[in-house]
């Protein structure tokens, strides 16, 4: 029997976030939104998802808030 599953993390993208001074970089810029969770998948169905996150995400160091 052939059983295919697969494991791991996915980022969905939601938009432009607020207008925020980075903490690391100290640039001023507009941030943007994802949505971070866990996932398992059989045959490239996702069954199960957990810690799911949204975060802010700096364009310019890379800099991840929770929202």
């Amino acid at each position: 029997m052939f059983f295919l599953f697969g494991f791991g993390d996915k980022q969905k993208d939601l938009g432009p976030g607020q207008t925020r001074t980075c903490p690391r970089c100290t640039n001023t810029t507009t941030w943007g939104r994802v949505k971070r969770y866990r996932q398992f998948t059989v045959f490239f169905v996702p069954l199960l998802r957990w810690k799911r996150q949204e975060l802010e995400v700096c364009g310019i160091c890379g800099t991840t808030l929770a929202v």
